[in-house]
Parts: structure tokens; sequence; C-alpha cells
């Protein structure tokens, strides 16, 4: 689990120190500035705890330049045990995240860390969280695929997140 944390960092390290080098006229001459931005996700969890996600969120983007920007992100996800016995697990993501566009100015890499706050049944714990993730955004429409891991949850999920985004 840790290689893969430290690969997942390496990587976004790299494309941020890439994308920071690479200026051409048409990035200097973008405006930077806010977006906002409410998604749906559904997500599958990889361990047999929990058998399925869904939640809501809302990102804040601020764009660095037209290929880079910075996220801000926080909603709800509840993750479902099908077992009557078992309790659902309700927590609230506070996500920070560095997104880079890495073809054609719609496809796009993601990274995000933060922290999840349990706040359904009886749960009180709080956990680091990443994830990395692809997707594909226009000027209103963004979906993308991530993998997202819950450290002291004992559990991961891949998530699907459909969003509707304005500029600000």
């Amino acid at each position: 689990m840790k290689k893969l944390q430290i690969i997942c960092l390496a990587a976004f390290a790299f494309l941020y120190s890439n994308s920071t080098f690479a200026q051409d006229s048409a990035a200097t001459n973008y405006d930077q500035g806010f977006r906002l931005g409410f998604g749906l996700n559904g997500g599958l969890p990889t361990d047999g705890d929990y058998d399925w996600a869904l939640g809501g969120d809302v990102r804040l983007q601020y764009d660095l330049s037209k290929k880079t920007s910075l996220t801000l992100t926080t909603g709800f996800t509840n993750l479902f045990v099908a077992e009557e016995d078992g309790k659902d697990l309700g927590f609230i993501p506070a996500k920070a995240g560095f997104k880079a566009f890495i073809w054609e100015d719609q496809f796009y890499v993601l990274g995000e860390v933060g922290a999840g706050f349990a706040v359904t049944n009886g749960y009180d714990d709080t956990t680091f969280l990443w994830a990395p993730g692809i997707g594909y955004a226009n000027k209103y429409i963004d979906i993308s695929v991530r993998y997202e891991d819950y450290n002291k949850f004992k559990t991961n999920q891949v998530a699907l997140r459909l969003a509707y985004g304005f500029d600000l």
C-alpha cells in the first residue's frame, strides 16, 4: 500500500513540474479563475465489508493555467452494508487536489488527499484518504473515475463521478 501511495505522489509531482515549465503563449494569456461543480458519485468497495457506495460532492476549482488547476472537494459519502445486522458508514470527505489536463485540454489526471470524518451510526473516527483519478471535462460536464482509499475505515472504492460545473 505504501509503495502505491509513493508512486502516485511521485507521478503527480512529475506532472506538476512538467506542466509548470511548459508555457506557451496560449497559457500565458489564459484568464485564471474559479469554477464550481456539483457531482454525484457511485462506487464499488474493493473489499468485503461494504457492498456499494453513493454520495454527492461540491468541488471548488481554481485554474492556474489552461492545463492545471487546484481543487477543494467536500460532500457526503455513504458506504452501504447488505447485511441486516451491519451498520452503514456515512462520512464527510474534505480533500485538496491538483488536476492536470494531459490530452486536448479535456482529458485529465487528478490527485486528491485529505480526511474523511465519520458522521453516522455511532462511528466516531477520522481517516486519511487519498484519491487518484482520471476524467473528461468540457465547459459544463465532468465525468471521472477514481480510486479512493480510506485508511482507518479499512476499505476503499472505485467510484464514478458525474458532475455539472460552471465558471464563477
